[in-house]
């Protein structure tokens, strides 16, 4: 079964493509004429054989690449997804070889990021910093998980390749009716965690340990589908990896969203230098343990405070948070002790007539003028989606085999996004209690302006306020921004922890799910 492109000036369509009821249209015309449609099949695979190298060991493993269908409680398909799954071949227990799922997130990324630049068999062609470089495309990627997992890249609806499909009578749902069916936190968990189920059965994967990889929102997807897939699917999960995670439902407002930047404003301010001598001299890592130590003991009670602070308390903060943000003090103390993060990007190298980037604050911009409290575009992004692009297209049609004329959405249309009831990080916690086989693993950047490294702690504190399941939740750090991976050292670095991870959370044979009594 292959993809089509249906025009009035087909020749007829071989008897293996799908009916017209399975096949998607994006695009809709006026005219009464069979204009031009790119069209794509919902349930249909391309497979390819290849080689790599990864942790030193060479062997053979295939893709198997394409769309398949999420299906209604009418066993209707509703949507195609696209993913690509990556297996090892020379596995002669599939059973004992984990299985790991992967998506981006947005909402509305597609899973391009971490498939063809981190836990994937491919790297993304940029420099050793992250940065694009000429010709476009990917390399092997010598740090990849693959020599320890299948891994399967989803991209959900309107992402990517997916989109979603017309009823029986060739209608599309309404944009409202599709919403409540795809576009929301919990409708998204509810539909992944039905396709998960069915790709597990086809592909014979429900022995194996399981785990889920989330990056960005993909934390608060993650999160939500490790309760769903243990509650509603009976599937029970060996890990769930968060990457540069989102809030995942547990609030930081007020006081706490406010302080936890400051350890994230020092590092940036580090790696550019802008800070005095003193602290410039120390190590990063060194630099950040003071500037943590600050932040919950000081610089949190002064911001609960308020107006009740004295003058002289207020300039000894300000002063403070000057010195660690690499701001001066009148501009701190103009913003009540408040630095908003825009405002960080755009003030921070104000002198130098530059701006830094909000995924990843390493990334410099340069803005029409100097004056304005945010920067005119994020100098991260454009320089990700100027190397990612052309990479994704050229490696799906051009290595992978998988031709369409569907565009691939690298950020499709998701929006208005439905996030009201988001309990994923009560659900991530709930699902840990139920399974003591489950762990969790949280990785960030240093230098992420979106999603900081010191909310990603604040997450692991809070996720189990216990306690009693702490020594299951493990932090990881790196001197790089929201997608770590991109920089060289810690493509290599994170790929390992995840690799060890795995390993480690594999239980020892005839070792049960249980807890011991005290």
């Amino acid at each position: 079964m292959r993809l089509i492109l249906m025009n009035v000036f087909s020749k007829a369509i071989s008897a293996s493509c799908v009916t017209a009821a399975l096949l998607l249209s994006p695009l809709s015309f006026a005219d009464d004429y069979d204009a031009p449609v790119a069209k794509i099949a919902a349930d249909d695979v391309v497979v390819t054989n290849h080689r790599a190298t990864i942790n030193g060991e060479r062997f053979e493993y295939t893709a198997t690449t394409g769309t398949q269908p999420v299906f209604n409680d009418e066993g209707e398909a509703t949507a195609a997804l696209f993913f690509t799954y990556y297996e090892r071949q020379d596995v002669k227990n599939r059973e004992q070889r984990p299985l790991l799922i992967s998506f981006n997130g947005g909402p509305g990324s597609a899973s391009v990021w971490m498939h063809i630049a981190y836990t994937g068999p491919k790297s993304l062609r940029v420099d050793d910093e992250g940065f694009p470089i000429m010709p476009y495309g990917v390399k092997d990627n010598p740090h990849s998980v693959l020599d320890v997992a299948d891994i399967v890249f989803v991209n959900p609806v309107n992402t990517g390749y997916s989109r979603v499909l017309p009823n029986a009578e060739g209608e599309m749902p309404s944009k409202e009716e599709q919403k409540k069916m795809f576009f929301g936190v919990n409708a998204d968990v509810d539909y992944l965690a039905d396709w998960i189920n069915t790709f597990v059965t086809r592909h014979e994967r429900w022995r194996s340990p399981k785990y889920l990889i989330g990056e960005s929102y993909g934390t608060t997807r993650v999160s939500g589908l490790a309760l769903a897939l243990q509650n509603r699917q009976w599937m029970y999960l060996n890990g769930v990896i968060l990457v540069s995670p989102t809030e995942i439902g547990i609030e930081r407002q007020g006081p706490v969203e406010a302080a936890n930047r400051l350890p994230y404003f020092a590092a940036t301010a580090w790696y550019h230098k802008a800070l005095g001598d003193d602290l410039q001299g120390k190590d990063l890592t060194e630099l950040l343990n003071e500037v943590e130590s600050y932040t919950l003991n000081t610089y949190l009670p002064a911001l609960a405070k308020g107006a009740s602070l004295t003058e002289g308390e207020r300039e000894q903060i300000a002063a403070q948070v000057a010195r660690f943000s690499g701001l001066s003090e009148q501009t701190v103390l103009r913003a009540n002790l408040d630095i908003s993060p825009r405002f960080f990007w755009k003030e921070l190298l104000r002198d130098r007539g530059q701006t830094v980037g909000r995924l990843d604050s390493r990334y410099l911009g340069i803005d029409r003028d100097d004056v304005g409290d945010s920067p005119d575009y994020n100098a991260e992004l454009t320089s990700w989606l100027h190397s990612f692009t052309p990479a994704i297209n050229y490696y799906l049609r051009e290595e992978l085999n998988y031709v369409t004329d569907v565009k691939y959405n690298m950020f499709g249309p998701v929006h208005p996004w439905d996030r009201s009831n988001n309990n994923t990080g009560e659900n991530l916690r709930q699902a840990m209690a139920q399974n003591p086989y489950l762990n969790v693993l949280v990785q960030s950047g240093y230098y992420d302006g979106a999603t900081n490294y010191f909310d990603a702690k604040y997450t692991t504190w809070h996720l189990d306020p216990s306690g009693r399941m702490a020594d299951r939740i493990d932090f990881e750090g790196y001197r790089s921004g929201h997608m770590m991976y991109l920089r060289a050292e810690d493509l290599e670095s994170a790929n390992n922890d995840v690799r060890e991870f795995i390993n480690t959370t594999i239980p020892a044979a005839g070792e049960a799910a249980k807890y011991e009594s005290k």
